[in-house]
């Protein structure tokens, strides 16, 4: 057990808390997947694939924007764990995917919503 030298002693024992800290890189994926959540039009795609599989196409048609757009936004939900996809022919299908994390921000989110999920999940 590390000792720290903390200039104040208060009695709150935050030593205790200190050995339990995450990693400075585990703050680092925790805030890249808040992130995420930080934009309103990731946050919209996000919701819609919480419950739904949708292409690119549909998606832009969806949320009022563009496909290039709606494509730069997927891979960052991709590259941030948040998104799989499947290809089934020429096209390209997105979803949440199902890892804890995702599940939790879709329960999150829908809970800041207020709403019960449509599909039930």
């Amino acid at each position: 057990m590390p000792h720290y030298h903390l200039p104040h002693n208060h009695g709150q024992a935050i030593e205790k808390v200190l050995d339990k800290m995450p990693t400075e890189e585990s703050f680092q994926e925790i805030a890249f997947l808040f992130q995420q959540l930080g934009d309103p039009s990731r946050l919209r795609l996000l919701w819609l694939l919480c419950h739904s599989e949708e292409c690119v196409c549909n998606l832009a048609t969806a949320v009022d924007m563009s496909a290039p757009a709606i494509s730069h936004h997927l891979k960052s939900l991709k590259k941030s764990g948040l998104v799989i996809s499947r290809r089934e022919g020429k096209e390209v299908y997105y979803t949440l995917s199902q890892t804890p994390s995702a599940k939790l921000l879709h329960k999150a989110v829908d809970a800041l919503f207020e709403i019960s999920c449509p599909t039930g999940l």
